[in-house]
């Protein structure tokens, strides 16, 4: 580790599977589902009736008061896990300069329950109905905003909008704010698209699972796949310069590399080459890895698209595959945060965590299945994929205590 890795010191996980790191940890371990079927709507006249909803969160209980009506579910569940990962970082925010501290996030649909309810109000009510807030709660940045304001960060703020790739995105570009002026990067992201317009919205990409049966309904890289489990929730990161965090012994993992690509239609998946340049990016060989945290669609076509590029890069049964992703469903902003988050604790204490439910896993790949396997990771790599054509992959590397 050097001054100029970024170190993940703080963790701030919300979703189905835990509202904080360490009950999410412990979730994933005993391979405890947070899936069931969907509450905030009768989901009765919908073809999906599973979700993976953060089901003990309440607004009022856990963000500012006068921002609750202001602003959408997803930055609710990322203004809560800000303050989580901030204080789990145990930095202090005072002896930073506003202007070093910077915000980065990812977003996939906005605040879609807020702006279904306005347009709600428009088509019944008419226009003088429509709040005012729904000029900003909708957007994709507004996350970003609300957390830069409530923590006086004033440095360089954006968000990536790549659907699951750009929670990894959001990663690469707070590692080069890091190499600039600034110092602290809060980063990672959220989604809240479980209400009925964000539930259509989903379903017009043909993956989501119907099936009603908690443990069978997301199965990737198995034969009877047949679609994902959405889901909301998340992981806000907090980046610091290595430095920094080494002379402090902070830090979960240092992010190694990242690599970015697009895939056109109709035209080979450019995964393998994201992957490799990931693994080129942190100096690595493909044997250096000691786990992959793959994507994990739960569709045939692109498990079986995943699995062989995996088996490309690694060798077939090469290194140890998994997707806990499975227990909380797919967070699109928020889903790849949240593998960086498990990956970086099962870094932390030695262990690959297990995919449940998989039982006639493709052939071709070393998919951890029964139960978590206890190999002393040193490196993992953590995959993600956008619908649209978007993907990444990022390097992550234990800290040596």
């Amino acid at each position: 580790m050097n001054g100029k890795d970024m170190v993940i010191t703080g963790l701030g996980v919300v979703a189905a599977t835990g509202m904080d790191a360490e009950e999410h940890w412990e979730s994933v371990l005993a391979g405890k589902s947070g899936i069931g079927r969907i509450s905030h709507f009768d989901p009765s006249s919908y073809p999906v009736a599973l979700a993976g909803e953060v089901g003990e969160f309440s607004a009022r209980e856990r963000v500012p008061r006068q921002l609750v009506p202001q602003t959408d579910r997803w930055t609710h569940l990322a203004l809560y896990g800000a303050e989580s990962a901030l204080a789990d970082a145990g930095v202090d925010l005072a002896a930073f300069d506003e202007y070093e501290m910077a915000v980065v996030t990812s977003s996939s649909s906005g605040g879609t329950e807020f702006g279904q309810h306005e347009m709600e109000q428009l088509y019944t009510q008419g226009p003088g109905w429509v709040g005012v807030y729904q000029s900003i709660a909708w957007f994709y940045a507004a996350t970003t905003g609300q957390i830069s304001i409530r923590h006086g960060m004033r440095g360089p703020c954006g968000v990536i909008s790549a659907e699951q790739a750009g929670g990894l995105d959001a990663l690469g570009q707070a590692r080069r704010l890091l190499r600039g002026q600034s110092r602290l990067v809060v980063t990672g992201g959220t989604d809240a698209s479980l209400c009925p317009y964000g539930l259509v919205a989903q379903l017009s990409s043909g993956m989501l699972s119907r099936s009603e049966q908690v443990d069978r309904a997301y199965l990737p890289f198995d034969s009877d796949a047949a679609g994902y489990v959405p889901g909301e929730g998340g992981a806000i990161l907090i980046a610091e310069r290595g430095e920094s965090a080494r002379a402090e012994g902070r830090g979960y993992g240092v992010v190694l590399g990242y690599a970015a690509g697009f895939d056109l239609p109709g035209r080979p998946t450019s995964l393998a080459r994201t992957v490799r340049r990931a693994l080129a990016d942190a100096r690595l060989d493909p044997d250096d890895v000691d786990v992959v945290y793959a994507d994990a669609m739960g569709d045939p076509r692109h498990d079986q698209e995943e699995a062989e590029v995996i088996a490309e890069v690694f060798g077939p049964s090469g290194v140890p595959v998994t997707a806990p992703k499975v227990l909380s469903g797919r967070l699109y902003g928020g889903g790849a945060p949240l593998d960086v988050a498990t990956a970086l604790l099962g870094l932390r204490d030695g262990v690959v965590p297990h995919t449940p439910g998989v039982t006639r896993p493709l052939p071709g790949i070393d998919l951890v299945r029964e139960a978590p396997r206890e190999s002393a990771p040193r490196v993992a790599l953590v995959i993600a994929r956008g619908y649209g054509g978007f993907n990444a992959a990022v390097a992550l590397g234990r800290i040596d205590r």
